[in-house]
């Protein structure tokens, strides 16, 4: 038999929806994209043929409609590996916990979820205005060391090569997780492909210095000239590893896709960010028809 969930571990309003996310579980679509900035929200539903839904709480805007056939959520989490906890958490709630009885459904089902983000390039043969594709999210942002999880014979070799290369404090406790096949497979021609290092925050944690000195002041030389057999570090941004395991414990097919915005080796940003935005994510609404 189930068990139940208590109200303080499931918190639902009182219109049925669960608290951050505001959503019903029949207002959320099976293939869903999520972004950062709530402004992105409507940036891809406006590609929609028809929105059915919209919803808003804090920084969690939902947009659920169909393009042609597929029915869509487009979703804002916010920046960070935080938010991802508590949005794809969410996520997973309301397709795979009865709201009625509070207990897990026997019949469990896997969403497809795309990030569309934005990244610093880590390589010089990335160029800004390019999207990449993880293949990888490698963690030390440290969330998904809460959780219980193994990994697989190449993803241990790539952490343990990846701690003594950087020469990273042994207390970050680096973690990796692999992008679902089945959506890598869908992103291929035209995006860039590489680990994505996920940081918990945005200045020091990604190298940047204003006023507080750093205490890995070479970290971006040793992410740039990391190789492990065929796999290098291509960008660093504040959400992928996060998604990346909590899919993976959950049973979700997800894939981070990033506009790249500046190129931090050649020290470059994009003269127009936006459209390097707007065009990523028109490249991916194509790729999701065949999903």
């Amino acid at each position: 038999m189930s068990i139940r969930i208590p109200e303080s571990e499931l918190i639902i309003n009182s219109r049925g929806a669960i608290y951050h996310l505001d959503l019903k579980p029949e207002e959320l679509a099976q293939n869903i994209i999520t972004v950062g900035d709530p402004d992105r929200v409507q940036q891809i539903s406006k590609y929609f043929d028809k929105i059915e839904i919209t919803r808003q709480h804090r920084e969690f805007i939902t947009h659920t409609g169909t393009l042609g056939k597929k029915r869509i959520s487009v979703i804002s989490t916010g920046i960070g590996p935080d938010n991802i906890d508590i949005v794809y958490n969410e996520l997973d709630a309301l397709a795979n916990i009865d709201f009625s009885t509070r207990t897990i459904k026997e019949k469990l089902s896997s969403l497809n979820i795309i990030r569309i983000g934005t990244c610093g390039s880590l390589q010089a043969e990335i160029p800004v205005d390019s999207a990449i594709a993880s293949t990888h999210g490698l963690g030390i942002d440290n969330l998904l060391n809460f959780y219980l999880h193994e990994n697989n014979s190449e993803e241990l070799e790539i952490i343990n090569h990846f701690i003594h290369h950087t020469q990273i404090d042994s207390k970050t406790n680096p973690y990796i997780f692999t992008a679902g096949s089945a959506l890598l497979s869908r992103f291929t021609e035209g995006y860039h492909h590489g680990i994505t290092v996920t940081c918990p925050g945005f200045y020091g944690p990604q190298g940047r210095i204003l006023r507080i000195g750093l205490r890995y002041p070479s970290l971006i030389d040793s992410l740039t000239t990391f190789s492990y057999s065929n796999h290098k570090i291509a960008n660093f941004e504040m959400e992928t590893s996060a998604m990346y395991g909590l899919c993976k414990l959950l049973g979700h097919q997800c894939l981070s896709i990033s506009a790249v915005v500046a190129n931090r080796i050649s020290q470059t940003f994009s003269k127009d960010g936006l459209l390097a935005v707007e065009n990523t994510i028109k490249k991916v609404l194509e790729n999701m028809e065949a999903i």
